[in-house]
């Protein structure tokens, strides 16, 4: 009788069923991301305790890269260029709004401001999705589609602390001194910026600089960079595992890994940035 329902259904409402059919289907795959999120995460265990040594393999391609991108030291000097790139920006426009107003010297005040609380988590999770990322994803649905994967579960490795534990751990590992190198690097091109260029003194920069950035800010950045490396590994990951088709399936994989981990990672600054910096932001301004 339900098969019969269905099949009126169809025929008389082709595209509203149509529609609650990809609602469903989508529905599902977001239950079956979550699912899998829980059983990397639950893994943590037996990932530190029986896969140290591939966890500090995986630390170490990411952070110095393997084969060519070896030659240019990996993550570190991408994210140099990003950061040194979106650091100047905010240094060219920072300047020109606070001239506008009569206050070109504040210049200090977007590095310490914008550099921080917006431009560093950006760029790390979108540097993070962009390279390691998106490797991540092409290795292991290279491994999915070679059947090794199988392979591996067969003499007995649990593949998903294996392969995907792993690399959520070393993205994590990797995020702090990488943090560092950005938020010292985007410091500097800022500075060198304003100073070199519309002829600032060193020394006002460096005031108004001191003087809004909070070491609250430097800590709770890090840790919105730590959880957007988190999520970002978490996505790639699993659009490599669950990736079929051949070839074409693993680059259709890692297409749709950077798309979501990059939209998520936007959506989580805004939401990140509320919840722990709140409405106000701690930025008060007089005259």
């Amino acid at each position: 009788m339900s098969g019969d329902v269905r099949t009126v259904l169809n025929a008389r409402y082709p595209r509203l069923t149509r529609a609650a059919r990809v609602w469903a289907t989508g529905w599902t795959g977001l239950g079956e991301q979550a699912a899998f999120y829980v059983k990397a995460l639950v893994a943590i265990r037996v990932t530190v305790v029986k896969y140290k040594a591939e966890t500090l393999r995986v630390v170490a391609d990411m952070g110095l890269g393997v084969g060519a991108l070896a030659l240019v030291g990996g993550e570190v000097v991408i994210l140099a260029v990003l950061t040194g790139s979106a650091a100047a920006i905010v240094g060219i426009f920072g300047y020109i709004q606070a001239s506008s107003l009569g206050v070109g010297a504040i210049a200090g005040f977007f590095s310490a401001y914008a550099n921080v609380r917006l431009q560093l988590p950006l760029i790390i999770a979108n540097g993070l999705a962009a390279t390691i990322g998106a490797g991540a994803t092409a290795q292991i649905g290279a491994m999915r589609i070679s059947e090794e994967i199988d392979a591996l579960e067969v003499i007995g490795i649990r593949t998903i602390p294996y392969l995907v534990t792993t690399r959520v751990l070393g993205g994590l590992l990797v995020v702090p001194p990488l943090y560092c190198i950005t938020f010292v690097g985007s410091v500097i091109t800022t500075r060198s910026v304003v100073i070199l260029t519309y002829h600032q003194g060193a020394g006002g920069f460096d005031h108004y600089f001191n003087t809004f950035l909070l070491p609250r800010d430097v800590l709770v950045s890090g840790l919105e960079c730590a959880v957007q490396a988190v999520v970002v590994m978490l996505i790639h990951t699993y659009y490599g595992y669950t990736a079929s088709g051949g070839p074409a399936g693993v680059g259709e994989a890692v297409g749709r890994a950077v798309r979501a981990s990059i939209g998520v990672s936007i959506t989580l600054t805004f939401v990140l940035s509320l919840v722990l910096y709140g409405q106000s932001g701690d930025f008060h301004l007089s005259g």
